[in-house]
């Protein structure tokens, strides 16, 4: 059962602000970023590595848990969820099973053998 005592961790929700105007060259002007930040429970799923073009790769499934609101309802896969530093790709969003409309599971992967981001 989720509780709001496990929202011990804080999430960013950044998204490329909307198009305001174009320029002399009709190429779109954007407003600031929108950023959410939130607090959170994390779940590490899994990990293992990726074979891409003769490199090896590795990853962390990681499951993030918040309250489900107007804000966070609007959260899409094309958002960027940062934590610790890191930019997680949101891979899928879902209601859970414990009430209607209580809490939102956001599921991501991010690249753990990249340190630049830490």
């Amino acid at each position: 059962m989720m509780t709001a005592q496990r929202l011990d961790r804080r999430i960013t929700i950044k998204r490329p602000g909307e198009e305001i105007g174009r320029d002399e060259w009709n190429l779109p002007i954007f407003g600031p970023d929108i950023e959410l930040t939130l607090p959170a429970a994390r779940f590490d799923v899994s990990d293992g590595e990726r074979f891409a073009a003769g490199s090896v790769g590795a990853y962390r499934m990681t499951r993030f848990i918040v309250r489900h609101s107007r804000n966070t309802a609007g959260i899409v896969p094309s958002d960027e969820l940062i934590h610790e530093g890191r930019v997680h790709n949101i891979q899928g969003i879902k209601e859970r099973a414990e009430g209607r409309r209580r809490w939102l599971e956001i599921t991501t992967s991010v690249d753990t053998d990249d340190q630049s981001s830490a």
